[in-house]
């Protein structure tokens, strides 16, 4: 009997990169950003992308955000001669060198690929939306499995407990809570919303 090799599910890359522009260089620097993101869209793997400008002129800061299918097709993007090309116009344009963050854990699970040209919610919102959601699960364990629990040795408890966590946080709880708290979470302003339908594709 043959057997089938089954493979993990590739998990999609969402980046943050946050960019402070030189004052008189913004309409360069969204015109570079723009090829930019027309040069992503081309290679394998791409979600979407999204340019948001800065909320003031005393921060001039635009945060950009793109997603990828895997981190393979992400480190294909990031290692292209497309990309670095057009990078080093960009980084010229800048106070400061760019940031870069790839959104993981508690972050990541408020974001999606239709949700690709959202900017993603502040870390101290996640942590809110996290300890809503880690403390009626943790609380149902223990009223369920209490007993049971405190009976076995400590690593074993552990061990079971952050696994139960960890299931329902990922496919109950914070799905649900992002539903509940979507408005709070992604606030569309009228800029943003313009300027990220400009950049999704």
């Amino acid at each position: 009997m043959k057997s089938c090799k089954i493979s993990a599910p590739q998990k999609a890359q969402t980046v943050l990169v946050s960019r402070k522009v030189r004052q008189g260089f913004e309409k360069e620097f969204e015109d570079l950003s723009n090829q930019l993101t027309q040069r992503a869209a081309r290679f394998p793997g791409y979600l979407g992308a999204a340019l948001f400008r800065p909320s003031s002129c005393i921060d001039p800061e635009y945060q950009i955000v793109f997603k990828f299918k895997s981190p393979e097709t992400l480190m294909a993007w990031e290692i292209s001669e497309q990309r670095t090309e057009l990078l080093k116009n960009i980084e010229a344009l800048l106070v400061t060198t760019s940031k870069k963050e790839t959104l993981s854990g508690i972050a990541n699970w408020a974001t999606s690929p239709e949700q690709g040209s959202q900017k993603p919610p502040a870390k101290w919102k996640m942590t809110v939306i996290g300890w809503l959601a880690l403390y009626p699960a943790v609380t149902l364990i223990s009223i369920l499995f209490g007993d049971s629990l405190t009976q076995m040795p400590l690593l074993i408890r552990t061990m079971i407990v952050t696994l139960i966590v960890m299931v329902l946080m990922s496919y109950v709880m914070m799905p649900f809570m992002k539903k509940l708290f979507h408005g709070w979470l992604f606030p569309i302003t009228t800029q943003n919303h313009e300027t990220a339908s400009k950049y999704k594709n």
